[in-house]
């Protein structure tokens, strides 16, 4: 069977001494492993397709029963010009990556997920400030679409689960950033230092509970040294 879909490259890696083999949340079909021949040809242009939060139109033939499938074509359906441009910004966008890598399951598909990981890719490579609340906002909102919506009531931390109203304005943040959307009044809102802590922690405990493997994600490590 012959797919077109909309999908965001996550990771890829060397197959061969020709070709590479890319991992790419679909719109269509959820995370697909594709292989691309002769990517690492000299003259191909698929190597510049096939890196991380790139936005791309593929087509590749699709098996059931196969675990990797075969590319047919693949061309841009937007490119990001300032994202390469900013450390951070890049930083960012690439935790988003691995976040929404890390979360979901291969042949699922998430259509609002997959459409909101390419609204914070876009806000990334446009806005030049408030990084950290944009990805807060992405974080509860993955959450919420994946089913773990954090109920900020219970304040049992018996789970491990940080305290999420430690800082003197984080409630007001979370409860903000839990609406979805950049809001005027969360702009507004002063993110002190503690605040930053505060909402980090209680974030990254929260992913920690709920799926397996998110306390090593290389691009967090990447973000807290370029932050530092």
């Amino acid at each position: 069977m012959i797919v077109h879909s909309p999908a965001v490259v996550l990771k890829s890696f060397s197959y061969s001494e020709t070709s590479i083999i890319a991992k790419c949340f679909t719109r269509e079909l959820g995370k697909v492993s594709v292989i691309v021949r002769g990517a690492k040809r000299k003259n191909s242009p698929n190597a510049a397709y096939f890196q991380p939060a790139n936005y791309l139109d593929l087509v590749f033939y699709h098996k059931p029963t196969r675990e990797i499938q075969t590319l047919s074509k693949a061309s841009f359906v937007k490119t990001w010009p300032c994202l390469g441009d900013d450390l951070k910004k890049t930083a960012y966008a690439l935790s988003a990556i691995e976040l929404t890598d890390k979360t979901t399951t291969g042949y699922d598909a998430h259509i609002a997920l997959f459409d909101e990981l390419i609204n914070v890719i876009s806000r990334f490579d446009k806005e030049n400030k408030k990084f950290n609340l944009i990805f807060w906002c992405f974080e509860l909102k993955l959450l919420s679409l994946l089913g773990f919506k954090p109920d900020f009531k219970n304040k049992n931390q018996s789970k491990g689960i940080s305290d999420p109203f430690a800082g003197p304005n984080s409630e007001k943040l979370l409860k903000e950033l839990q609406g979805g959307i950049m809001s005027e009044t969360l702009i507004n809102i002063s993110v002190t230092k503690k605040d930053r802590k505060v909402i980090g922690n209680y974030l990254n405990s929260y992913f920690r509970y709920h799926f397996d493997g998110i306390n090593k994600l290389k691009s967090f490590e990447v973000l807290r040294q370029v932050l530092a």
